[in-house]
């Protein structure tokens, strides 16, 4: 049993020792896992607080998407009625001034008719008086043709009065030079 004595004592003095450093290392590691374990504990409390107030948000915001879906729908719906009600109108109003232009249509239609027939009549009355005139012209053009004929017979028979009154005058001179003669 003596070798026995000597292998176990040298394998105590060899393997307490380590066992003694292990344990020592053991008993750290649970310390530091006990330490990890609760920081784990406190972290996964703190996920879930914030996973609770995750969902708290999620659900504050599905409640305001649903009040703006239901607003943008009311929203939508007031659009189209005022799209029906607008289009409603326009037609409307495209109908009422479609009836005005054609009625401004033929309104502005008859006066062309009546600007037209008055322009025709006024442009006969034209005409005549026109010729009217051109007749009323060459009377007074063949009136002031005689009175220029007239005037021109005056006017030679007053040359031709001048030169008989030369005429009187050289003869009377002439008697009275042969009566001088003669009496001298």
């Amino acid at each position: 049993m003596d070798i026995t004595n000597i292998v176990k004592t040298a394998l105590q003095e060899m393997i307490v020792p380590e066992l003694n450093s292990i344990k020592k290392e053991n008993a750290e590691i649970k310390t530091s896992l006990v330490l990890i374990s609760k920081r784990l504990d406190d972290m996964n409390s703190h996920l879930v607080d914030q996973s609770r107030r995750i969902d708290e948000t999620n659900k504050r915001i599905d409640a305001v998407r649903e009040e703006l879906n239901g607003r943008i729908d009311e929203t939508n719906n007031r659009i189209d009625a005022v799209r029906t009600e607008l289009t409603g109108k326009i037609e409307e109003v495209r109908t009422e001034l479609t009836g005005r232009i054609n009625e401004t249509n033929k309104g502005i239609e008859a006066v062309r008719e009546g600007l037209t027939k008055k322009i025709d009549t006024v442009r006969e009355e034209l005409a005549q008086e026109i010729r009217d005139v051109r007749i009323e012209l060459r009377a007074e053009i063949a009136k002031t043709n005689t009175r220029i004929d007239c005037l021109y017979e005056v006017i030679v028979r007053r040359d031709e009065h001048h030169k008989l009154e030369q005429r009187v005058a050289n003869l009377e001179r002439d008697v009275s030079e042969l009566k001088r003669r003669l009496a001298a």
